[in-house]
């Protein structure tokens, strides 16, 4: 039995009950939204995954080039893997992680917000395989999208395209340094070592980025008509912004000082930010260094990305002399026609992340049309996260699975087509078509945590599988609602805990019936890692036989023995053979793994 745990002072799921005392349940929306993630992998999946509708898919990705290009994520209801949304969306992943630790962390959601990034880092870490090489993208939009079929049985091809000198793409380098640099941040405080491995990537990257420079799509044509770039200027302060927060390291301050005029970081005004745009998201980083007092001797050149910051927060805000974002008649933020929801969801994150900095300055947003507190434009973050959650004219909860209302026909293949275990035999090309796209009925699989494009400028949204522009659930539109949720959870929810057992005295209380002794029975290097091998020991210190013991195990990274994991996270129990340990006996139990000892609590019992 393996069990690999990223979690730290968790709260275990099965003891809980949690209740929202907003009208919307941002953590319950949280758990969704990690939810999609897991359905939307590629490549051989772990046996825990939730998503019982989907298998393994992509295993001889990268084959035809001699690369392993297994893993990472598909891109939206298709089964390509674009390189720059997906980059886009672990940045914004880990970006949420590294703002809200401690929310994410009281909520019992940090192993799943670690799984989602390391499912994109781990394919980051194999696309770089060489300093000055990226593989881009696997899989051709244009065949790929004249299928429908599951992901389990794909006839596509699976050709994969790279970035090198003679084919550069500092946009799509700079993003994946960028997610790099941001995702070892969000693993320092739980894995140090992968935390440093994340940092060399991201330097080399942001460095081939800069020293080789080309828009990515004019290497990788094939991505052009699905995710054209507009520049990549953009990207290279992105990656300088977070390899400066990342290391602390001066140089990368200084690059984003020299070029902001040249590369627009300090005199472009932007109202959107997005996988394509990062703008805003490099001003407000920016602007968080300054508040700060990070600054130093570039503080006047951060003051003028800080102005830019503004602009875009009172745009959102509606309070710009004019120059404002659009919103429907029921208040959504409205920039594109194609899936209009990833440039709120994305847009409500920055404004959340301003919104804490400013608070923390004890300054104010300073708009055209007025001042704005920190805690009105918390405000404005809730009311987008909560028309996507179904405060709309439609009561619809944009958030497939979330709610008693939601979009069910979703312009997703894996989603539409019967599972496996339901229909064997393999659906094909034009089959998918005929049997399951047109198919009137509802999607017979839920994809769980899907944010769909969303309704149109007016407030208006078919629920049809053929208009893509509004019931397809990307990547990108996801990503930053872990950040925003548990957030707004943080705020607004009211957790409270009832267990379901009767409460057991902790760790450290007197007479506790059993007690744990830690040894480490060994220990050996790999590289600069030190692994140890821990044994724990239990003992019953009652006078009673003790029978149903479930015991909890935190902050456990490696493979565990001699205990048998259940159905809730953390949690394990005995073996079969030994579900009565009687009074003054003992049993152990051994793990192994770098780093401090995992935390060890006796969680539930009973006296037989």
């Amino acid at each position: 039995m393996e069990t690999l745990n990223f979690g730290v002072g968790l709260i275990l799921v099965g003891l809980l009950t949690i209740t929202a005392a907003a009208e919307s349940n941002y953590g319950e929306a949280l758990d969704k939204t990690f939810m999609y993630f897991e359905a939307q992998r590629s490549g051989k999946l772990p046996s825990d995954s939730r998503v019982k509708w989907r298998g393994d898919s992509g295993l001889e990705d990268g084959s035809l080039q001699n690369a392993d290009l297994v893993g990472g994520y598909y891109d939206a209801g298709d089964h390509v893997k674009f390189g720059l949304p997906m980059a886009f969306s672990v940045t914004m992943l880990a970006w949420g992680t590294i703002e809200y630790r401690k929310e994410i962390t009281n909520l019992n959601q940090m192993g799943h917000a670690l799984w989602a990034i390391r499912w994109g880092t781990d394919y980051f870490i194999k696309a770089h395989n060489q300093p000055n090489v990226l593989w881009g993208q696997v899989g051709d939009g244009n065949s790929d999208h004249y299928c429908w079929e599951r992901a389990e049985d794909m006839t596509t091809p699976r050709t994969a395209f790279k970035l090198d000198q003679g084919h550069p793409g500092s946009d799509l380098a700079g993003e994946t340094a960028a997610a790099l640099a941001a995702s070892s941040m969000a693993f320092k405080p739980y894995n140090s070592s992968y935390s440093d491995l994340l940092l060399v990537h991201a330097k080399q990257l942001f460095s081939f980025a800069d020293r080789f420079r080309g828009l990515y799509d004019d290497s990788i044509p094939s991505a052009k008509p699905f995710y054209k770039s507009s520049g990549y200027s953009d990207e290279l302060l992105w990656a300088a912004a977070w390899l400066f927060r990342a290391t602390g390291e001066e140089q990368y301050l200084k690059y984003v000082v020299d070029n902001g005029a040249y590369m627009g970081g300090t005199g472009l005004a932007v109202k959107e930010f997005s996988w394509d745009n990062k703008y805003a998201g490099v001003q407000i980083l920016l602007s968080k260094v300054l508040m700060e007092k990070k600054g130093g001797a570039y503080t006047s050149t951060l003051k003028q990305y800080q102005a830019k910051a503004d602009y875009f927060a009172c745009a959102c805000l509606r309070k710009n002399d004019g120059y404002n974002v659009q919103l429907t008649p029921g208040g959504l933020m409205y920039v594109h026609e194609w899936n209009n929801m990833q440039y709120a969801s994305a847009a409500a994150f920055l404004l959340a992340v301003y919104s804490d900095s400013l608070s923390a300055a004890n300054a104010k947003l300073a708009c055209p049309d007025g001042q704005v507190q920190p805690h009105q434009m918390l405000d404005f973050v809730k009311s987008q996260a909560d028309y996507i959650l179904g405060k709309n004219p439609k009561s619809m909860s944009y958030i497939v699975g979330y709610g008693p209302k939601y979009p069910t026909h979703v312009h997703h293949r894996g989603a539409s087509i019967a599972l496996i275990s339901v229909l064997p035999s393999a659906v094909s090309c034009v089959q998918g078509f005929d049997a399951w796209y047109r198919r009137p009925e509802a999607d017979p699989n839920v994809i769980h945590g899907a944010l769909v494009g969303g309704p149109d400028q007016n407030d208006n949204f078919d629920d049809e599988r053929s208009y893509y522009e509004q019931t397809e659930p990307t990547l990108s539109a996801s990503a930053p609602l872990v950040g925003l949720f548990s957030k707004l959870e943080s705020l607004y929810g009211n957790i409270t805990y009832h267990r379901l057992q009767t409460p057991v005295p902790s760790s450290t209380a007197s007479g506790e019936p059993v007690k744990f002794v830690h040894s480490i029975t060994s220990r050996w290097n790999v590289g600069k890692l030190t692994f140890y091998r821990h044994k724990v020991t239990m003992k019953n210190t009652s006078q009673k036989p003790i029978t149903d013991i479930k015991v909890l195990v935190q902050e456990l990274t490696g493979p565990i023995w001699g205990l048998y994991a259940t159905a809730v996270r953390n949690t394990y129990e005995l073996p079969q053979w030994l579900r009565v340990l009687k009074p003054g006996s003992e049993c152990s139990f051994v793990y192994v793994q770098g780093g401090p000892q995992a935390k060890v609590s006796l969680l539930s019992y009973q006296y037989h």
